[in-house]
């Protein structure tokens, strides 16, 4: 508790929050849960990408992360450009007025420090440059925390990235790829640490878990009767940043393979229900929906990554492309089959035990797929088992993680904390 006499600490939390992808939120919600747990007495506001979006679903303040609002959208127009470069201008004053009302400044989980989709340097990279350098001018703590990273090619977006993990007080990484890459690039990393992504943490409702999970954990085999559903997270995946000259090719080739897929799990009577993560998604949703004109072809429309885990929890099988789909179907338990585009797929995947489980999303063949798809099922029960065990370890770790942070960014209340507990009875 704070006495009255004592000003709270101030925390932000920054990053393309409340700006339609899942996984970026259910990392907030994560990091909001520590505060409220650990740090209760602390004030939190954000400077985000959806404002208005954090502040009804989180009960937080929130600033807009870009002056400019049209900062996402290609400038065509001289008035757009204008504005556009006008607005970087402007965001170096409106970041540093609100670091500097800041104690501590939190970036939880996401790939801020990769270019494995589409990203232009003045973007995203740009923005958290000047949080990381304002937090150093200003003596605020900016935390990067269970981050993804990559390494990156193009030079400016490379250096942006190179330097805003340099300024940062602390980082963590959610695999060993990631601080792998940010050593290539020229990081010390050698007090840096590597936990599992944030979403681990979540809380998952026990009646979400599949009705015959029970039966499987005691018998070691799965349940007599019909197949049951499958869950297919899909992308707008045009590839990456290297990949813009044959970005089309990319798309084509893995949404023909995914309707493939579909249209021949229909054919064998499954239930498939089509999953996003982020709301670009729809519009492959409404192409498969064209293309495999079937009652047992249905999409949800989540809007939270628990709503994701939800309809996750109550299918026999999910193949997912979305890194946080992914983690979702391993956090409830469901086996899955990963379309990885990036390599923090395929750790990720290891890491939980699916390391056979992975297919390129840009070289989807729909038979290829399909027969990994059985070899999964096959194993279904004794996977299962296997998740339970590596979900545990991964809270576990979080736990510690979660720890070390306050020790990081909260001495003071940590030094609390420790005399509170020596001198308990």
């Amino acid at each position: 508790m704070t006495s009255a006499d004592e000003t709270p600490v101030r925390v932000g939390v920054f990053g393309l929050l409340g700006s339609g992808n899942l996984g970026n939120d259910g990392s907030l919600e994560a990091v909001l849960g520590y505060l409220r747990a650990q740090h209760p007495e602390a004030v939190v506001d954000a400077l985000c990408g959806g404002p208005e979006v954090v502040t009804t679903r989180f009960g937080i303040p929130a600033t807009r992360l870009h002056w400019y609002r049209g900062e996402y959208r290609t400038a065509s127009r001289a008035s757009a450009i204008v504005s556009k470069g006008l607005g970087k201008l402007v965001d170096v004053f409106r970041t540093a007025a609100w670091v500097r009302r800041h104690d501590v400044v939190i970036v939880p989980g996401m790939g801020v420090l990769e270019a494995t989709l589409p990203l232009r340097p003045w973007g995203f990279p740009y923005s958290l440059f000047l949080l990381c350098a304002s937090g150093r001018l200003f003596g605020t703590r900016v935390a990067l925390v269970s981050v993804g990273a990559a390494e990156i090619g193009n030079r400016p977006t490379r250096a942006l990235v190179r330097w805003s993990a340099r300024l940062a007080a602390y980082r963590s990484y959610r695999d060993a790829p990631s601080r792998e890459a940010m050593g290539a690039m020229g990081v010390d990393t050698s007090r840096d640490e590597v936990y599992p992504d944030l979403a681990f943490s979540l809380s998952t409702q026990q009646e979400w878990g599949n009705p015959c999970s029970e039966l499987v954990g005691e018998l070691g085999e799965a349940p007599s009767g019909p197949p049951g559903p499958v869950c297919v997270g899909v992308m707008d995946f045009h590839g990456g940043n290297d990949d813009r000259a044959r970005a089309e090719e990319i798309h084509r080739r893995y949404l023909d393979g995914t309707i493939r897929f579909v249209r021949t799990l229909v054919e064998e009577g499954r239930p498939v229900r089509l999953l996003t993560g982020d709301a670009c998604d729809a519009s492959v949703v409404v192409a498969i929906l064209d293309a495999v004109n079937s009652p047992l072809v249905t999409a949800a429309e989540p809007a939270a990554l628990a709503d994701l885990m939800k309809e996750m929890a109550a299918a026999d099988t999910v193949v997912a492309v979305r890194y946080h789909n992914l983690i979702c179907a391993l956090k409830t338990g469901t086996p899955v089959l990963a379309l990885s585009y990036a390599a923090k797929s395929d750790a990720l995947m290891a890491q939980m035990g699916f390391g056979a489980y992975c297919h390129p999303a840009r070289e989807v063949d729909a038979d290829r797929l399909l027969e990994q798809f059985r070899a999964l099922e096959k194993r279904s029960a004794e996977l299962r088992q296997t998740l339970t065990e590596r979900n545990l370890a991964a809270v576990r770790r979080l736990e510690h993680q979660f720890t070390a942070l306050t020790a990081a960014l909260f001495p003071a209340a940590d030094h609390a904390h420790t005399h509170t507990l020596r001198e308990a009875p």
